[in-house]
């Protein structure tokens, strides 16, 4: 982002967006906050009258709803002009949008009067309507569902100096044991329980996947082989899709019957391929390891 004029900053009422413009500040990017879309051409004449290169960054929101359709007509202008541009996308989960207005007391802006017959979610769903061309328009998405401000920081820091979003996305992989529940925290869930399981020999079955020979019994299976081969490839590929989206993190669960043998196998195996294509990984077990 460091060789682009200017950064928009768009997205829904409450995701973020004054204080992602409050951090570009930081950042020593000139902010201007709530710009209507037909004046961006006199604003970008304004380094070339004075000489000056400064970086800009503009948020543009629903606020300027009157001048919204001129939003996409700016847009194409501006690749046409010669000007480099970033744009920004902000999210946020609707439950977790309702709650900011709830706790700020402050009203959607598409509210007009007291009278206002739309309820908030009604609200929020014209907001994601009207948006949804620019949201398909932006060079990446933050959801901020989840993200505390220092998380946001942290976010836009990543973005300014250029590094590949998908360098920074950690791949998180647990191994569980369905008999102990599913768990609810995993953005991935795969069963492997169509391996062979070394629960059912005897000199095995007091070991876990940590262990060497649990290891290899598990590994050498063929079908084991090309399960590996096929998921690792398909994490690979779709790791620059969930960064753009936002997410920091991607959690992989890998579940067998006790999470002792084949999950925990299988979760060590996936981050060492995962850390062999560069890419973030780590592995951790859920279930405590059975007493000897």
């Amino acid at each position: 982002m460091k060789d682009v004029d200017f950064v928009i900053v768009t997205g829904l009422s409450g995701a973020g967006k004054g204080q992602t413009m409050k951090i570009l500040e930081e950042l020593n990017f000139f902010c201007i906050d709530n710009l209507p879309p037909s004046l961006l051409p006199r604003l970008l004449d304004l380094p070339r009258q004075n000489d000056t290169v400064r970086q800009y960054a503009i948020a543009i929101d629903i606020r300027a709803q009157e001048y919204l359709d001129d939003f996409m007509g700016a847009l194409e202008w501006l690749d046409e002009s010669g000007y480099s541009y970033f744009m920004i996308f902000l999210d946020c989960n609707d439950s977790v949008l309702i709650k900011r207005f709830s706790e700020t007391r402050r009203l959607h802006p598409l509210v007009k009067g007291e009278n206002n017959a739309d309820s908030i979610f009604e609200n929020i769903t014209t907001e994601r309507q009207m948006l949804a061309d620019a949201r398909l328009k932006a060079d990446v998405i933050i959801d901020t569902t989840d993200l505390r401000p220092m998380d946001l920081r942290a976010r836009l820091n990543e973005i300014y100096r250029r590094s590949p979003m998908e360098d920074s996305l950690m791949v998180d992989i647990f191994s569980f044991g369905y008999k102990y529940g599913t768990p609810i925290d995993a953005d991935i869930i795969f069963d492997v329980r169509f391996i062979n399981n070394p629960f059912y020999i005897e000199e095995l079955r007091p070991l876990t996947g940590e262990d060497q020979k649990v290891a290899e019994y598990v590994l050498n299976s063929p079908v084991t082989q090309v399960f590996l081969e096929k998921f690792t490839a398909l994490i690979q590929e779709l790791i620059s899709a969930y960064a753009r989206e936002g997410k920091a993190q991607l959690t992989i669960g890998i579940g067998c019957t006790g999470g002792q043998h084949r999950s925990v196998a299988i979760a060590i195996e996936l981050a060492k391929r995962l850390k062999q294509r560069d890419i973030n990984a780590r592995s951790r077990h859920r279930e405590s390891v059975l007493a000897n």
